[in-house]
């Protein structure tokens, strides 16, 4: 892959992050002030990652075929049950945990799979539906974390892990297989 077939896309961040697509392009997503210099040095640290990435993407065409989109009654059916059951589970976390939220909302998205503001609203991908529960748990368990730090410092994942040990696999679950699930957006 050429650096320059990768597109960057700058915005109000302050990390770096890469995607590959099923169809293998890359986007990098990168802090506006960022130098070419700083890019091209994340693109080339991110070497290793996008060779395994395309790997395990080829790995996966060849094994399912392209990934079927969804239909748009399939989406209304996910944004339905995610309507229903996520309240349930931020409501036991949010009591286990000992935090308060102010309103959730559901979405189909194609870059988060939850957000938190510093309001305490929580916003969840219906997408999540299609994931194991214990998955769907780490993401509200995050989410719900976010009440406590809003970032990802060291005590956030602290938070994290006091209420998920295991929290690890459920990250690793969506590194691996969240890419296919978007894919199945219209």
């Amino acid at each position: 892959m050429n650096k320059s077939d990768i597109k960057i896309i700058k915005s109000k961040r302050k990390t770096f992050s890469l995607e590959m697509k099923n169809d293998l392009s890359l986007v990098a997503r990168v802090p506006i002030g960022a130098s070419s210099k700083a890019i091209n040095d994340f693109i080339t640290r991110s070497d290793s990652w996008i060779k395994k990435t395309e790997e395990k993407i080829k790995e996966n065409k060849s094994e399912f075929g392209d990934v079927a989109k969804l239909s748009d009654r399939e989406l209304r059916d996910l944004y339905k049950v995610a309507k229903e059951e996520l309240p349930l589970r931020v409501a036991y976390f949010a009591k286990l945990m000992k935090v308060s939220y102010y309103k959730i909302t559901i979405r189909a998205q194609r870059t988060r799979w939850g957000s938190c503001t510093t309001k305490g609203n929580l916003n969840f991908n219906c997408l999540l539906m299609l994931t194991p529960k214990w998955v769907q748990d780490y993401v509200v368990v995050h989410e719900l974390c976010h009440r406590l730090h809003m970032n990802h410092s060291k005590e956030f994942w602290e938070e994290v892990e006091g209420v998920m040990p295991k929290y690890k696999e459920a990250k690793k679950w969506l590194a691996d297989n969240g890419a296919s699930l978007i894919e199945r957006l219209p």
